[in-house]
């Protein structure tokens, strides 16, 4: 049994201890928002929230997740279904080009802008390094997260995509 809180909600579950949280959210629980990438923690496609910490869901075991908060991509709206600050600068950039990977990068963004309001390029770099976007879409990401921070991205930063 795998007891652990997803969203603001109690969640009591039968699993193995050892099933990935990804697979866990996925297959046993119905929420899709959290993607599977490459299954080794590399890409950041199944970055999902552990008590406010950006992780790797795919490689990370429901057991280290007893008694704690885990927040996926669902969980970051507002009550109302509101979207995030971070998720109207996505859609207002038009970050996504597939959109397979943006729910993990959405959360490594949302963790960034919670730990540092007003992060540098060289933040932004750092936070964001782990997380992969096949599309190249990274420019397009850095301009929305200095959007949701408040920051006026320069026009340098402008996207020919």
């Amino acid at each position: 049994m795998a007891q652990f809180t997803l969203n603001g909600n109690t969640v009591s579950i039968e699993v193995d201890p050892n099933m990935p949280i990804l697979w866990v959210l996925r297959e046993t629980l119905g929420m899709n928002g959290t993607k599977f990438g490459c299954g080794i923690a590399q890409c950041g496609a199944c970055t999902v929230h552990l008590d406010g910490e950006p992780i790797r869901s795919c490689s990370t075991p429901v057991s280290v997740a007893e008694g704690r908060n885990v927040t996926t991509i669902e969980g970051i709206a507002g009550p109302e279904g509101e979207l995030s600050k971070v998720q109207q600068a996505w859609v207002s950039e038009q970050v996504p080009q597939c959109g397979y990977c943006q729910s993990g990068q959405i959360m490594a963004a949302t963790a960034l802008l919670r730990d540092n309001p007003r992060p540098s390029d060289d933040d932004i770099d750092a936070a964001m390094s782990g997380n992969i976007c096949r599309c190249g879409t990274y420019t397009r990401i850095r301009r929305a997260i200095k959007v949701a921070a408040g920051i006026e991205p320069s026009q340098a930063e402008g996207d020919a995509a």
